[in-house]
């Protein structure tokens, strides 16, 4: 039997990828939220999937909806960080924009399981998860200021300014709708989103910046 630091000693290998029992953990729970659903899903069988007894996985989690509330948390803390970082850059609001929807987007379709189908879980609307639905709807105000300004700067229409966001968490329903996410999504989405704010600028030249910003391959050849 393998060890693992903290807990009883695990039934057997390791069976979910991930360097820790947390990460194994979280994957298992990811997998079986999004495809059993939630309600259907036992710590136990969670434990059961990682290859763990019971009583480890509450050395991590002490309850079901904590490991919930770690899912979420990791679909929107990052991109909530790069908005703040973007709406402190100087520079035109079209290319910061453009960036936080491709990292946005990268996220959402990169991840193994579409944990963003999570979003319209009835347990969300409880207290226990209140921190989340704040820091979804921040990160959503973040999106909505980087579109005004850039409206003003495009000349484009008020009303599309929660476009950008809207059109960031349709990935959500292509990837359950189609598993998987062509490389060339985020480029695709990013491009959408300042159109429909009325920008008509050098879209080479965006990507360029956005890639370089994010250490991403330029997604020159994604959108022609």
């Amino acid at each position: 039997m393998a060890t693992e630091g903290r807990g009883r000693p695990r039934l057997e290998q390791p069976r979910r990828p991930g360097g820790t029992a947390r990460e194994q953990i979280l994957d298992a729970a990811a997998e079986l939220f999004t495809t059993a659903g939630y309600a259907n899903t036992s710590t136990r069988r969670i434990a059961e999937a990682v290859g763990v007894r019971q009583a480890s996985l509450y050395h991590h989690f002490a309850t079901k909806d904590d490991i919930l509330d770690a899912l979420l948390a990791g679909t929107v803390d990052g991109p909530l960080r790069l908005a703040a970082e973007l709406l402190d850059e100087p520079g035109p609001a079209p290319q910061r924009l453009h960036t936080l929807v491709v990292a946005d987007v990268s996220q959402l379709s990169a991840a193994t399981w579409n944990l963003g189908a999570l979003y319209l879980l009835p347990e969300l609307r409880i207290d226990r998860f209140a921190e989340f639905r704040c820091s979804r709807e921040e990160l959503r105000d973040r999106y909505r200021q980087l579109a005004q300004t850039a409206i003003v700067e495009c000349g484009g229409p008020v009303t599309a300014i929660d476009l950008p966001f809207r059109l960031v968490e349709s990935e959500i329903n292509r990837r359950s709708d189609d598993q998987t996410s062509p490389p060339q999504q985020p480029w695709v989405i990013a491009e959408g989103a300042l159109r429909v704010l009325g920008y008509h600028g050098d879209f080479a030249a965006l990507r360029e910046c956005s890639a370089h910003w994010l250490g991403l391959r330029s997604g020159r050849s994604a959108t022609g």
